[in-house]
């Protein structure tokens, strides 16, 4: 109960294909669209692959999550809603990402689905689309479900005492960060390092995304080999699309580019449409002992001016913090993994972890050195705004979190219940392989 999810349907597998099935046949139809006995393999080995807890007839429950599905793309179709493109290989990424983090490898990970990645990426794209029309017709469904705080208290009360959920220690921390101004000297050597490997690959020496691996300071480099996926020039920095739009052939390399990221070659892996393919190597300048003094003597000064009440710390990170994301509401910092404010401990990068924990409710630390989500060297001073300890949900300090769930609840019953209606109207055949399932809804019917 710790993470609250609205749909029925788990839509985290992509469609494994280790191996090829020997048998496939068609096991269900849905005003329609068919489901196949290898779209029911496909999903339970990916599932068990993530790590998947077995509970009951996995295959059964699947079965049923595939036919959801398809009445809410069938539905979804009807009401011309619409996926664009943008919206799946945004996605694409970063699941697939994930993928390559949890087998641990992009080779891995290509020996395991007996494909290229290319083709995983293809098979995924297809999947995600299918996930987000679904989606999409489940917000239409439930977008004007809202629930009353009396709905909370008595979702809360119906809770077993010893099933009330465990919430994980949280804590909520604004920062003010510095970038250290790089010297002349620096950046010269950022440029000349790009500038021998630029010629190391154009000469046929080493390969690009074998560098990659090696040299660039991007957070992902030594899993993707640089490759970014196909993306359009909006979701690309200004300077860096230019550049990339610029390459004409595949493997053509760029010449050095600055963005607000860093010093940057791009090499084209292909153009489709709008969107663009590529790889590329980044790397920033390394603060000398001038900057870095510089740095931390302005966190100094800032630290030293709050602790005395003669600065505010909202109006100095809208001043003088150079973290955009943080700086417009106060510094704090945001998860990324659920964009709110809070994070367990763990989620922390180590160098603020080693910090916060050390902190007591509205306390500043001193200034350090940590990295920003790019890698890149930072300073900053954070605050501890807000931290609890480990312990079973209560409605005076966990109401936030109750009403979600008492919510999603009830966001659950009126989609089961717009499942049993449009079964009534759909045409629904089920094979006699699978009418042994317990199905939870009314799919037997016809």
């Amino acid at each position: 109960m710790k993470k609250i999810i609205i749909v029925l349907i788990c839509f985290y597998g992509v469609y494994a294909n280790a191996q090829p099935f020997m048998l496939d046949q068609i096991v269900a139809i849905v005003g329609g669209k068919p489901v196949k006995q290898s779209d029911v393999e496909e999903r339970y080995k990916t599932y068990r692959v993530q790590g998947g807890p077995v509970i009951g007839d996995m295959k059964c429950i699947m079965f049923e999550e595939l036919l959801a599905e398809k009445l809410f793309i069938n539905q979804a179709e009807v009401d011309s809603l619409v996926v664009e493109p943008s919206e799946v290989e945004m996605d694409l990424n970063r699941r697939l990402d994930y993928y390559i983090q949890q087998i641990g490898s992009q080779e891995r990970l290509e020996d395991f689905f007996k494909k290229s990645i290319y083709e995983i990426k293809d098979d995924l794209r297809k999947r995600l689309f299918d996930m987000k029309m679904a989606e999409k017709m489940q917000y239409n469904i439930t977008e004007n479900v809202k629930i009353t705080p009396s709905e909370v208290r008595s979702f809360f009360n119906k809770i077993p005492k010893d099933s009330i959920p465990l919430i994980q220690g949280q804590a909520e921390v604004a920062q003010i960060v510095i970038y250290p101004p790089y010297s002349d000297e620096a950046i010269s050597e950022v440029r000349q390092r790009l500038l021998e490997l630029r010629r190391r690959i154009v000469n046929g020496e080493s390969s690009f995304s074998a560098l990659a691996r090696s040299y660039s300071e991007e957070p992902n480099a030594a899993r993707t080999g640089g490759e970014l996926d196909f993306q359009s020039k909006g979701e690309l920095d200004p300077e860096f699309a230019k550049a990339a739009w610029a390459l004409k052939n595949k493997g053509d390399v760029s010449r050095i580019v600055e963005s607000k990221f860093g010093y940057h070659i791009i090499q084209l892996i292909d153009k489709r449409g709008d969107q663009v393919n590529v790889r590329h190597i980044i790397m920033n300048p390394k603060p000398n002992p001038e900057a870095i003094a510089t740095a931390i003597g302005r966190l100094d000064t800032l630290v030293r001016l709050i602790r005395k009440d003669s600065l505010n710390w909202n109006v100095a990170a809208f001043r003088y913090s150079q973290d955009e994301n943080t700086r417009y509401n106060g510094g704090l910092m945001i998860n990324p993994r659920d964009h709110s404010t809070l994070f367990e401990m763990d989620q922390f990068e180590k160098a603020d972890y080693e910090v916060i924990k050390n902190l007591k409710i509205g306390e500043l630390s001193e200034p350090y050195q940590s990295r920003d989500e790019k890698n890149r060297i930072v300073y900053k001073t954070v605050k501890l705004k807000n931290q609890s300890d480990p312990h079973r949900a209560n409605l005076r300090d966990d109401y936030s979190f109750l009403q979600a769930a008492a919510l999603n609840e009830k966001m659950n019953k009126v989609i089961r219940e717009w499942i049993d209606d449009k079964i009534e109207t759909s045409y629904i055949y089920i094979d006699d392989s699978f009418r042994r399932c317990g199905l939870s809804n009314n799919w037997l019917k016809q």
